[in-house]
């Protein structure tokens, strides 16, 4: 292998794999008349080099304008979208690329009117975190790279999705409790028409067995305040629960909102990290994922137009900070 300053390029992987420049470009571009030895042989010599092609360069050298990609998210106002979208951002200007950003607000008419809207304007590619509703409308749009992330598109098979590893997520978060000695484990949920409070609930469920009780879980529940009226309707049950799964973070926040005036003292893990989770007496136990991972794995599965249907798994931790971690009276 022969030496090279900064980023390799085109000419190094040729040079590495002892063919032209233009068999390299034909692979690249996924061009016909390559042989599959060929093909295979450049494609080992990318790898050992960590060639990355510089998609911007591509498009303007065919005459094409920059490369903009479009991301759709449910409300960049909930903290794990902001990141998300930083993320993304991030992970694009890698390839020069631009990234605009649209928020559907739990609308699903309004998500499928971002889409139509930036697919008008000329967006290359789209980046969705989808609704619970039905997606076979995109089927109407077989140019449109598209990739999902966090969530399965109902109604639309073969699409590419990165996702967390949700199950585990939920399996880990409610054994950490039933290892403290809890047995009534209450789920905190929103829509579980989405595959990710779903998959969460799964592993709650998959965890608890026998000692489920349909009675400690809540289902549908969006905003940190009716969080927090449910948490204090459960510990109002002549038998409580004694500990608390939050599906995501609104959910823990909610419970923290219940909790702080009351004599009692439950166990609870959230699903997301957020901001200030450390700071809290205790610090709040979450299960946590690397948000660049994810919106590197949504970049890369767009910009890599080798084949489609694909799943990216987004491993999932439990940080103990404390909250998790108190027994049952």
């Amino acid at each position: 292998m022969t030496a090279t300053q900064g980023e390799p390029t085109m000419v190094d992987v040729a040079r590495h794999a002892g063919v032209s420049l233009k068999t390299v470009s034909r692979v690249v571009n996924q061009e016909p008349h390559v042989s599959a030895a060929l093909r295979q042989r450049v494609r080992a010599s990318i790898s050992a080099l960590g060639f990355r092609r510089n998609e911007a360069a591509s498009r303007l050298a065919r005459g094409a304008t920059m490369l903009t990609l479009g991301l759709i998210m449910e409300n960049i106002s909930n903290e794990f979208y902001s990141r998300l979208a930083k993320a993304v951002e991030a992970a694009a200007d890698e390839h020069e690329a631009l990234v605009v950003f649209g928020s559907y607000e739990e609308r699903p008419e309004r998500e499928r009117m971002l889409v139509e809207s930036m697919y008008a304007r000329g967006v290359d590619s789209l980046i969705i975190v989808p609704s619970p509703a039905d997606h076979s409308w995109l089927a109407g749009h077989p140019g449109l790279e598209t990739v999902f992330v966090d969530r399965l598109p109902p109604g639309l098979e073969g699409a590419d999705v990165v996702a967390l590893d949700d199950v585990r997520g939920g399996l880990i978060a409610t054994e950490h409790l039933l290892a403290r000695g809890h047995r009534r484990i209450a789920l905190i949920s929103d829509d579980d028409g989405l595959s990710s409070v779903h998959d969460r609930a799964t592993g709650y469920r998959t965890a608890l067995g026998a000692a489920l009780d349909e009675s400690l879980v809540v289902r549908g529940v969006f905003d940190p305040w009716r969080v927090s009226r449910e948490v204090e309707r459960l510990l109002g049950l002549p038998s409580p629960p004694t500990a608390f799964f939050a599906a995501n973070n609104r959910a823990a926040i909610g419970i923290l909102q219940a909790l702080r005036e009351r004599p009692e003292r439950p166990a609870y893990v959230g699903f997301d990290d957020f901001a200030l989770a450390d700071v809290f007496d205790p610090g709040v136990t979450v299960v946590r994922y690397d948000v660049d991972r994810l919106a590197r794995g949504a970049v890369d599965l767009l910009l890599d137009r080798s084949g489609a249907g694909r799943r990216v798994k987004i491993p999932v931790e439990l940080v103990a900070r404390g909250s998790g971690e108190i027994p049952p009276p």
